[in-house]
C-alpha cells in the first residue's frame, strides 16, 4: 500500500510543469521536472525480506521548486511496514543549498492496524564541502512532537560506470511516539555501502550491505516489541532516474 501511494505521488510530481514566467529574474519558474530512485531495493536474507524505497521527484526551475518525497519499507512476509510521504516547496539560497518547507504524512501500519501522523517539515537539501550530499530536516507534527533526521551520502568514481556509494542516515526525537516505535533521544543510526554499475547513467543496478543500530528508547521501545535493535543486511537494487 504505501508503495504504491509513494509511486502515485512521483508520478504526479513528474509530470507536474510550474508555469513559466516571461521574467528572467531570480524568482522565475522553469519547465523541468526530475525523477529519482536514490533507494529501491530488496533484502532476501533478511528476517522480514523487506523491500525498501527512497524516491525524490521535483517540478520547476533553478530558484524555485516543488518536491515529493516519498522513503519507506515493506516486508515481503507479513502486512507490516511504514512509509514517510513529504511535499515541500524548495527555493535556492546559494548555488549549492535549497530551503525547503512543506508537509510529511507518516503511515505505520501491521496486524490490521494503521497509525498516520502529519508533520511541518523544514529542512536544507545540498551539497556540503567535499561533495558530501546532506539533506537535514526538522519536523513538528500536529501534536507538537518534534524530530529530525540527516541523511549524508557520498560518491566515489571508481571507473567510467562503476561508483560506491557511501551512505548515513540518523534520527532523533525530544519526545516519545510509542505508536510508530520512537521514543526521545538518538533513535537509530545506519551505515550503508552500495556498490551500482551504471549500464547508462539513468539506469544503475547495484549490490550493498546496510548495518542499522537502534538507540536509547527507541531501543527500549524495541526490545518490549520483541523486535531487534540492530541488523545486518545484504542488498540489491536499482538506482533510477528520468
Amino acid at each position: 500500500m504505501a508503495l504504491a501511494i509513494a509511486c502515485l505521488v512521483l508520478a504526479v510530481a513528474s509530470t507536474a510543469h510550474a508555469e513559466d514566467s516571461q521574467t528572467h529574474d531570480m524568482m522565475k519558474w522553469g519547465r523541468e521536472t526530475f525523477v529519482m530512485s536514490e533507494v529501491l531495493e530488496i533484502a532476501p536474507m533478511a528476517d522480514d525480506g523487506g523491500i525498501r524505497y527512497d524516491l525524490v521527484a521535483w517540478a520547476g526551475g533553478a530558484w524555485n521548486r516543488i518536491w515529493a518525497k516519498a522513503e519507506g519499507d515493506q516486508s515481503t512476509r507479513s502486512k507490516q511496514g511504514s512509509s514517510e510521504l513529504q511535499l515541500l516547496y524548495g527555493r535556492l539560497i546559494s548555488p549549492f543549498w535549497d530551503v525547503q518547507m512543506g508537509a510529511r504524512l507518516d503511515l505505520g501500519y501491521g496486524n490490521g492496524d494503521v497509525n498516520t501522523r502529519t508533520s511541518l517539515a523544514v529542512g536544507l537539501q545540498g551539497l556540503a564541502p567535499g561533495w558530501f550530499e546532506v539533506e537535514p530536516t526538522v519536523f513538528v507534527s500536529q501534536k507538537g512532537d518534534i524530530s529530525g533526521n540527516l541523511t549524508a551520502s557520498y560518491d566515489l568514481l571508481f571507473a567510467q560506470r562503476l561508483v560506491a556509494q557511501g551512505r548515513f542516515e540518523t534520527s532523533a526525537a525530544v519526545q516519545d511516539v510509542p505508536e510508530f516505535g520512537v521514543g526521545s533521544g538518538i533513535g537509530s543510526i545506519e551505515l550503508g555501502l552500495r556498490l551500482r554499475y551504471e549500464i547508462a547513467r539513468q539506469f544503475a543496478p547495484y549490490v550493498g550491505v546496510s548495518w542499522q543500530r537502534l538507540l536509547t528508547e527507541t531501543a527500549d521501545l524495541a526490545r518490549a516489541a520483541k523486535l531487534p535493535v540492530s541488523d545486518v543486511a545484504l542488498v540489491a537494487g536499482l538506482r533510477l532516474w528520468i
